[in-house]
């Protein structure tokens, strides 16, 4: 899949995150902003890059502002984004 133009999905809100995604030149860049970094940023960087590898995207910046999102909702909110990237 091919990221065509940057979309995004989620909130600030508490519980949940905001993720913008939009086309790269040169792999894949994930940057993670989060009051709780330290604790759970490997388990949100695994997020991505299992729906990425999933969705066979390689090109590709994500930027996800996270407010203290369960699992299913950073995947959710990932998967919308990109979905909104291809039409």
């Amino acid at each position: 899949m091919v990221i065509i133009r940057a979309a995004s999905a989620g909130s600030l809100e508490s519980n949940d995150l905001l993720v913008q995604v939009a086309p790269g030149e040169n792999g894949r860049e994930i940057r993670i902003k989060s009051p709780v970094l330290k604790l759970f940023r490997g388990r949100i960087q695994d997020q991505a890059e299992l729906l990425l590898d999933e969705m066979d995207i390689h090109d590709v910046i994500i930027d996800i502002n996270d407010m203290g999102a369960l699992d299913f909702v950073i995947r959710a909110r990932i998967e919308t984004a990109l979905m909104r990237t291809v039409g």
